[in-house]
């Protein structure tokens, strides 16, 4: 018998969930919440009983309780500053969740929680894997140029740290190996560079890198600091601007690449301008990230969303081909992440952390 493990990814509409036995999923399931099901929450903590309730449901159906399992894993948030790897839910990670000793207030934050509540009363473990906040810059590569702003470590780290094991599975060789670019094309989008084993640099989607389908990315800094002054705008306006609200959607209207892409094809030139500078500006990103590896590139590596995209892939491969070699592995199973997760702990591939 294999380990069973119930991974609890939460989003801002839905909670998917999967159990799986080893690496192999034997239900996976999208738990989806209505617009006026969530307003009956002011915070986002608040919505934790309703959310677990929906798993312990799930579970229910399936046949599965907590007892069968060796491990619940919940996805991280953006927690305080940690090394990537696999951490026990303990006293310490809970309390900071709880009183807001994080760096944001993401629906992310619920995943240690659910997985807490739901094994607090057992011997099961409860485990967050490679949190939003991953942290493992190189001191130089925190300087921004403003002593009062230090670049702060913020990625899809989940996708990104699992993707970077596929890729090093792909070549033969050990992660910790290996140099590589890995790129995160989604909502938002994460540009990495990856020194045998360690993400050295990250350009934080929140902060700059190359527009995105919802997000600026780096903006002219003086204009910037003149349109948050300007009295039009208030701060959490801006932040909604900047980073839910910029990119292609602030330019097209939409954030669907695959729309924006025909409207392109049938002529749409502003459509196919915009287009063209986020390939250009990811292009340029990942330019940047081969300097910060002193130009020794095993690969390229592009994945998220936005990487089931041909011709996007395509585009981006032409201009940063003669880097290195460019491998794909489209979409995000964060599920499949925090599993994987789990299971090297188990297995003791990996040691749990402490948090």
């Amino acid at each position: 018998m294999g380990y069973k493990i119930l991974s609890i990814n939460p989003g801002a509409t839905s909670t998917k969930v999967s159990l799986s036995e080893d690496k192999n999923p034997l239900v996976i399931e999208v738990l989806r919440h209505s617009a006026e099901e969530l307003k009956a929450f002011p915070k986002t903590l608040d919505q934790l009983e309703y959310r677990k309730n929906l798993v312990v449901e799930f579970l229910q159906k399936n046949h599965f309780k907590i007892s069968d399992l060796a491990a619940v894993v919940g996805r991280g948030g953006p927690f305080k500053p940690l090394s990537s790897g696999t951490y026990r839910v303990n006293q310490k990670m809970l309390s900071n969740i709880k009183s807001g000793n994080v760096l944001a207030d993401h629906v992310s934050n619920l995943g240690a929680l659910i997985a807490y509540e739901l094994t607090k009363d057992t011997q099961v473990p409860a485990f967050i894997v490679d949190p939003v906040s991953v942290d493992e810059l190189i001191p130089v590569a925190r300087i921004s140029g403003m002593p009062e702003l230090e670049r702060i470590s913020l990625s899809h780290a989940l996708n990104i740290k699992m993707v970077a094991r596929k890729a090093a599975s792909e070549l033969k060789r050990k992660y910790e190996e290996l140099n590589l670019i890995i790129v995160h094309l989604g909502s938002g989008i994460s540009v990495t560079s990856h020194l045998k084993g360690q993400m050295i640099d990250v350009s934080n989607a929140n902060d700059g890198g190359p527009l995105a389908p919802q997000r600026t990315g780096s903006l002219p800094a003086t204009g910037l600091a003149k349109l948050c002054l300007s009295g039009k705008y208030t701060y959490s306006e801006m932040y909604d601007k900047i980073t839910k609200k910029g990119g292609l959607l602030a330019y097209l209207g939409t954030d669907n690449v695959e729309e924006i892409e025909k409207r392109a094809d049938s002529g749409d030139e502003k459509a196919r301008l915009i287009y063209e500078a986020m390939v250009y500006q990811i292009a340029k990103e990942i330019g940047a990230m081969s300097a910060t590896l002193s130009g020794k590139v095993d690969a390229i590596v592009l994945t998220g969303g936005i990487a089931r995209s041909d011709r996007l892939v395509n585009m981006i491969k032409e201009r940063v081909g003669f880097l290195s070699k460019v491998l794909v592995f489209p979409g995000e199973d964060e599920l499949e992440a925090l599993t994987l997760g789990a299971l090297r702990v188990l297995t003791k591939e990996e040691k749990e952390k402490e948090y």
